[in-house]
């Protein structure tokens, strides 16, 4: 992954009283290899056109955080799946979280005593999370030195040797098909600064950009 410019820093607070709240929409698969390549500006101005606000992406794999008026999460998911396929063609599972459900995520975390690297530690978020039942053959293997725990909303692996030779991480993937999405600690930690920052002056660049990190293939 390329070191990345400076993040931007918004300049004035974000309102989200009233019937809105900020999430964060994970895209699974995007710009890994050359399949389902999105611009990040394309996707800023689809949020946009959808009548979303403060919109901003995080790194170059469709991580977008947006305010949106306050309804079931899976209503947000399916309207950006449909735009995106008749828009710019491409097919991609998209999992909208709040942001009580990423900080909950992060500070629920089972592992972190474990992890020696955010960035070999993932997150698996799912777009429905009885879904998280397609680990439980899982649970009961030895992972040694590896490490899985699943939660109500999201499941956590532990890649000890990196994502790209983990076995853990294969057989997950294998198992979840795509009906979920993963991202290192790091960048969900990425995430939710981002969810708890002010709004963004609509005039200067909205892309924010965390440090590098290994990401396995299959996922955004």
């Amino acid at each position: 992954m390329r070191t990345s410019p400076k993040s931007q820093r918004p300049t004035r607070t974000a309102d989200v009283g009233g019937g809105a709240e900020r999430c964060v929409a994970l895209f699974r698969g995007v710009n890994v290899g050359t399949a389902k390549r999105i611009a990040m500006a394309e996707l800023r101005r689809l949020f946009e056109d959808l009548g979303y606000q403060d919109v901003c992406t995080i790194l170059n794999s469709g991580n977008v955080v947006f305010t949106a008026p306050s309804s079931a999460t899976a209503k947000h998911a399916a309207r950006v799946e449909k735009a995106i396929e008749e828009r710019l063609g491409v097919r991609s599972r998209v999992i909208v979280l709040t942001r009580k459900e990423v900080a909950a995520a992060l500070a629920d975390n089972p592992l972190a005593s474990v992890a020696e690297h955010p960035s070999r530690l993932l997150v698996l978020a799912f777009a429905n999370p009885a879904h998280t039942a397609r680990l439980a053959s899982l649970q009961s293997e030895r992972w040694t030195p590896e490490a899985l725990a699943v939660g109500k909303r999201v499941a956590y692996l532990w890649c000890a040797r990196g994502i790209g030779i983990s076995r853990l991480w294969t057989m997950v993937n294998r198992a979840i098909g795509d009906t979920g999405t993963a991202r290192n600690v790091s960048t969900m930690t990425r995430i939710l600064a981002t969810l708890d920052s002010a709004t963004l002056a609509p005039a200067r660049a909205r892309t924010s950009r965390a440090s590098p990190s290994r990401r396995p293939s299959g996922r955004s």
